[in-house]
C-alpha cells in the first residue's frame, strides 16, 4: 500500500481538488493510503479532508517539517509520497512513478517533471521562470515538483524531518544523483506566483531555508551532505539558449534582491508561503515565459 503525506495550513481553496486527483488514481494494487497533517489552520482544511476519507492530523502549531513527522506517525505503507496541498496528480501518475522507481536500477527517490505555469503573470515573473526552470537543480534534483516519492529503502536513510522550511533541500541531500529517478512521463503543474512582490517573498523564504540547512550541515548538526549553489548556472542556460539573454536580466535582478533580503533577520519564524497562488483560480494556457 502507498502511502502519501499531505501538509497543509490553510489550503481550503486547493486541497480538494488535490485530494479528488489522489482518488482517482488508476494502475494501483490497493488503494492509496492518505493523511492531510493540518497545521494551525483556521479554514475548512481539516473538513474537506474529511469529507473527502482522508486520514486527519489537526494540530494547533505551525510548521511544515513539523506537520510532515506527525503525519508519518500514522501511515504505514510504501513506497511513500509527500505531496504538496497544490498539486493535482494526473491521473495514473501514482502508479507511472512507482514504476519508475521500482524499474531503475539502484533509485531510491522518484519526482515528476513540472510544468510552471505562468500565464497572466507579470513579465518579470515570467522571465525569472523563464531561466529558472532551466536550472540543473530543477531538472536532475528533488527541488520544485511539490511531490517526491520514496522507496522503503530510501525513507530508511533519516529518522525525522528537521525543523527547518527546505524540506525539499533535505532530501535531496539524503541521495546520490545515481539514487534520484526523474519520470519523463508524468508531468505536474506548479503555480507561479502572481506579483513580483508574492515571488520575492517565495524566494527569500527558501534562501533562508537553505542557508540555515547548509549551515547545519557544516556545523555537523545535521549529518547531510547539502547540495552546493551553483551561482554559474544561469550563464550556462543563456550560452546554450541565447534568445534568453533578456529574460537574464530581471532573473539576476531578482535574485540578487532576495539574497541580499534573506541575509536580514527574519521578522517571524512561522512557515511562510506564496499566498498569491491560494487566493486566485489558476489560469490555464501555454507559458509564455
Amino acid at each position: 500500500m502507498t502511502s502519501v503525506v499531505i501538509a497543509a495550513h490553510n489550503e481550503e481553496a486547493l486541497i480538494g481538488a488535490c485530494l479528488d486527483a489522489l482518488r482517482k488514481q488508476t494502475g494501483l494494487a490497493a488503494p492509496l493510503e492518505i493523511v492531510v497533517s493540518a497545521n494551525a489552520c483556521t479554514d475548512a482544511t481539516a473538513d474537506i479532508a474529511h469529507a473527502r476519507q482522508a486520514v486527519v492530523v489537526d494540530r494547533p502549531q505551525p510548521g511544515k517539517a513539523a506537520a510532515l513527522n506527525a503525519g508519518e506517525q500514522v501511515v504505514h505503507g510504501y513506497p511513500r509520497i509527500y505531496l504538496d496541498a497544490d498539486i493535482v496528480v494526473p491521473e495514473n501518475a501514482v502508479a507511472d512513478v512507482i514504476a519508475a522507481l521500482h524499474r531503475t536500477p539502484g533509485a531510491l527517490a522518484a519526482v515528476p517533471r513540472r510544468r510552471v505555469n505562468t500565464v497572466g503573470r507579470p513579465w518579470a515573473v515570467r522571465s525569472y521562470f523563464a531561466i529558472n526552470e532551466r536550472l540543473p537543480a530543477f531538472t536532475a534534483g528533488l527541488f520544485g515538483r511539490g511531490m517526491i516519492t520514496l522507496s522503503a529503502e530510501g525513507r530508511a536513510r533519516f529518522d525525522t524531518f528537521p525543523e527547518m522550511v527546505a524540506d525539499d533541500l533535505f532530501l535531496d541531500s539524503l541521495f546520490l544523483a545515481q539514487e534520484k529517478v526523474s519520470v519523463p512521463t508524468v508531468e505536474v503543474t506548479v503555480e507561479s506566483p502572481f506579483t513580483l512582490d508574492d515571488l520575492m517573498r517565495r524566494l527569500i523564504r527558501v534562501r533562508r531555508g537553505n542557508s540555515e540547512m547548509r549551515e547545519a550541515a557544516r556545523s555537523g548538526d545535521l549529518d547531510v551532505s547539502v547540495r552546493r549553489s551553483d551561482k554559474g548556472a544561469w550563464l550556462r542556460i543563456v550560452a546554450r539558449e541565447p534568445r534568453l539573454a533578456i529574460a537574464a536580466i530581471p532573473y539576476l535582478v531578482i535574485t540578487m534582491t532576495a539574497a541580499r533580503r534573506a541575509r536580514r533577520p527574519a521578522s517571524s519564524s512561522e512557515w511562510g508561503r506564496d499566498e498569491s497562488t491560494r487566493s486566485r483560480p489558476a489560469m490555464t494556457g501555454e507559458d509564455s515565459g
